[in-house]
């Protein structure tokens, strides 16, 4: 008899262990294991519950962060020439407007510097406007300060040269005021 209840206590500890395992919280962000048909949750936690034990941590892939980050290459790498093209209609989607703005870069020609970075934020009203001038939030460390304003005035002339975009009303009504960081990075060789 003692073995019965040995075994049967055995297997409860067993089931609550696993059950617990189950439940657990994948702390990796994003790291969608596979599910099954027979799993009694859904297969990515996207809601929560009051009889759920532990944190309500839903886990949803954004394809885009809230701030709008975006790198702009003056010589784009053969994987992503078909990013640097401009859309045929107006901008439906944050990927057409990144490629607008990609076509829209022309880098200085005098006082140049190879590898020279430079990262610029800004917003944009519904109409595609620009609300502000764009803030210089990076510059390459020890780039002379003529250097600089070379490159933040190729970068005003060539937003300027786009302006307005046309947006779809859902898109400029979408982005109306989010910050937009554009990283600008010259990596011609300059040299031959």
């Amino acid at each position: 008899m003692w073995r019965g209840i040995l075994v049967l206590v055995l297997l409860a500890i067993s089931a609550v262990a696993a059950d617990a395992r189950r439940r657990q919280i994948n702390p990796i962000p994003f790291s969608h294991e596979p599910c099954s048909v027979l799993d009694h949750r859904p297969c990515t936690p996207t809601f929560c519950s009051v009889l759920q034990r532990g944190p309500c941590i839903p886990e949803i892939f954004y394809p885009y962060g809230q701030d709008l980050q975006l790198t702009i290459e003056s010589v784009p790498s053969d994987a992503e020439r078909t990013k640097y093209q401009r859309p045929d209609h107006d901008l439906d989607t944050i990927s057409d407007l990144f490629a607008e703005l990609r076509t829209c870069w022309s880098p200085p020609s005098d006082n140049a510097r190879e590898g020279m970075q430079m990262s610029v934020r800004f917003s944009f009203n519904k109409a595609g406007s620009l609300i502000g001038p764009p803030r210089l939030t990076f510059a390459t460390a020890g780039v002379p300060a003529d250097t600089r304003t070379t490159y933040l005035n190729a970068i005003n002339e060539s937003l300027n040269a786009c302006l307005p975009l046309k947006f779809t009303s859902g898109l400029g009504g979408a982005l109306a005021g989010r910050p937009i960081a554009i990283r600008y990075v010259d990596n011609r060789e300059l040299g031959k």
